[in-house]
C-alpha cells in the first residue's frame, strides 16, 4: 500500500515509520549515538519501525528488535554489538566487511578512541529513554548460546580444557566444511611475493581461492619441516597438534616419528582415525594431555602451532619450559603465534565467543618471554599478509558451504563465524594483529 501524501494524510496521522506519532527510531538511535560518534552514522541505519537514517549509499545496518538495545545498555560496545548481531537483534544488508570498514574509518577520522564518561552517559541515557518507548527495558539477558561462560581460576587443568572444548569440539564436520583438506587451523605460506596487505588486485574465484588455500598449508607445514631441520627418523612433539595437519605431514612426508600432543578430545579421536586409516601407526602417538604434563623427552625438535595464544600470560613462562625440557640440547623449535601490537588479550568478542581466555601481546614481548625461558631465538618470519589470504579462503569454504553449516551448527554459530572470519580477515589486512614464525634452539649442555 502506498502511504498518503501529505495533501490527503490526516492531521492526526503518524509519519511513515512512526507509532502513534513516536520520533523514527532510526533519527532516535543516530541522536543518541552522536555524543559517541561526534557526529553522524557512518552507515545507513533501518530501524525495525522501518525508518531510516544515516548514508544513502553502501550497507546497512537493521536493528531487526528491540532488545538489541538492551544488549547494548548491559555491554556498551564490542561486546554488546556483538551479543546483538549474533542473535539476529541486528544485522546488515550489503557487505559485512564494508560495514565495519566504514565504523573504523569514522574512528580514525574523527580520532574516536575511548568515550568521555560525560560522552558515554548522554549516549546510554538517550538509548535507555528509547528501550523504555519500546518495552526493553529490563535485567540482563541471558548471554546467547555461544557465548562462553567459564568459571574458576584462569589456566587451571580444567579450566583450559573447557576453554578449548568450547572452540574446538564445537563439531570436526563443521571445521571440515571451512578449512582445507589437511585441516590445518592456522595461518598458510602463500610465498615470498605477497603483497603487503594480502589483498589481491583482482580476487580469485571460490574455487581457485580454496586450491590456493590448499596449497599454501602445504607449504607452511614444509616451512616449518625445514625451519626446525626434521628428517627421517628423528622424533618430533608437536603441542597443540589439532587435527594433526602437521604431526601427519611430517610422519607422511618426512618420515619422522611424531608425538602429537592435544586436550580436544574430537581432535585426539579426528587424528587417530586419519593415523589408522593411513597406516601411520608405527609412526604417530597422538596424546590427550596438556602440555604440562609432558615429561618423556628428549625429543628431537618441537613445534608448536597457534597454540601459545591459548596458554595465558602467566602460564607462558610454563609453556616455553616445557618445549625447553623436551627438547634435546642442540635441538630446535619453532612457535608460530599471533600477536597484537596495542591492547592485550583477544578482545571481548573474540574472548567471548572464539577463544575464551585467549591471550596476545605485541611480538617482541613474546621473543623475550621465549629467551627467558632458556631457549635462544635464531629467527623470526613476518607472515601477517599470509593471514589476509589464508582468511579469503577460509571465507570462500564458508560462503560455499553455508547452508551445510547453518544445518550442522545452528544459525547463531553461523552468524559468529561470519563475524570471526570477516572481522579477522580486517584485523591482520589493517596490522592491528600480525602472526610470525618464531624459531629458537635450546643451548648445548654446557
Amino acid at each position: 500500500m502506498t502511504a498518503p501524501s501529505a495533501e490527503t494524510r490526516p492531521a492526526d496521522a503518524p509519519a511513515p515509520g512512526t507509532a502513534g506519532g513516536r520520533e523514527p527510531v532510526a533519527s532516535a538511535l543516530e541522536e543518541a549515538l552522536r555524543p559517541v560518534l561526534r557526529g553522524g552514522l557512518p552507515v545507513r541505519l533501518r530501524a525495525w519501525d522501518g525508518s531510516v537514517a544515516g548514508p544513502a549509499e553502501g550497507p546497512t545496518v537493521l536493528v531487526h528488535r528491540p532488545d538489541a538495545l538492551r544488549r547494548l545498555l548491559w555491554s556498551p560496545g564490542e561486546l554488546g554489538a556483538a551479543q546483538a548481531f549474533v542473535t539476529g537483534a541486528v544485522d546488515v544488508d550489503g557487505d559485512l566487511g564494508e560495514a565495519l570498514d566504514r565504523g573504523r574509518a569514522a574512528v580514525a577520522e574523527r580520532g574516536l578512541t575511548r568515550p568521555s564518561p560525560t560522552d558515554l552517559a548522554r549516549t546510554l541515557a538517550a538509548l535507555g529513554r528509547i528501550a523504555k518507548d519500546h518495552g526493553a527495558l529490563g535485567r540482563p539477558l541471558p548471554p546467547p548460546a555461544t557465548q562462553a561462560v567459564l568459571r574458576g581460576r584462569l589456566h587451571t587443568l580444567g579450566r583450559d580444557r573447557r576453554a578449548i572444548s568450547h572452540h574446538y569440539d564445537v563439531s570436526t564436520d563443521f571445521y571440515e566444511l571451512v578449512l582445507d583438506p589437511q585441516m590445518a587451523y592456522s595461518c598458510g605460506w602463500y610465498g615470498d611475493d605477497l603483497a603487503a596487505d594480502g589483498v589481491l588486485a583482482d580476487a580469485l574465484d571460490p574455487a581457485a581461492e580454496e586450491a590456493a588455500l590448499e596449497k599454501a598449508q602445504g607449504a607452511k607445514l614444509d616451512l616449518v619441516c625445514r625451519a626446525i631441520g626434521l628428517r627421517a627418523g628423528m622424533h618430533l612433539l608437536d603441542v597443540g597438534c589439532g587435527w594433526g595437519s602437521l604431526t601427519l605431514h611430517a610422519a607422511e612426508h618426512v618420515g619422522a616419528r611424531v608425538t602429537g600432543v592435544t586436550i580436544s578430545a574430537e581432535q585426539q579421536a579426528f587424528v587417530q582415525a586419519r593415523v589408522e586409516q593411513r597406516g601411520l601407526g608405527d609412526r604417530v602417538e597422538v596424546r590427550l594431555q596438556d602440555y604440562r604434563e609432558v615429561d618423556d623427552g628428549p625429543y628431537d625438535a618441537a613445534a608448536s602451532l597457534e597454540m601459545g595464544e591459548h596458554v595465558g600470560q602467566g602460564s607462558y613462562p610454563t609453556y616455553v619450559e616445557a618445549l625447553r625440557r623436551n627438547v634435546r640440547p642442540g635441538g630446535r623449535v619453532l612457535i608460530q603465534q599471533m600477536s597484537r601490537r596495542t591492547r592485550p588479550g583477544g578482545g571481548a568478542f573474540i574472548e567471548s565467543f572464539i577463544a575464551p581466555d585467549m591471550h596476545m601481546r605485541p611480538l617482541g614481548e613474546t621473543v623475550e618471554l621465549i629467551e627467558a625461558g632458556g631457549l635462544e631465538v635464531r629467527d623470526v618470519r613476518a607472515m601477517r599478509e599470509h593471514y589476509v589470504r589464508t582468511v579469503d579462503g577460509w571465507i570462500a569454504r564458508f560462503e560455499e558451504n553455508h547452508d551445510a553449516i547453518v544445518h550442522l551448527v545452528g544459525e547463531e554459530m553461523a552468524r559468529v563465524w561470519r563475524l570471526y572470519l570477516v572481522g579477522g580477515r580486517q584485523a591482520f589486512r589493517d596490522g592491528r594483529m600480525g602472526v610470525d614464525q618464531i624459531l629458537a634452539r635450546r643451548p648445548e649442555a654446557r
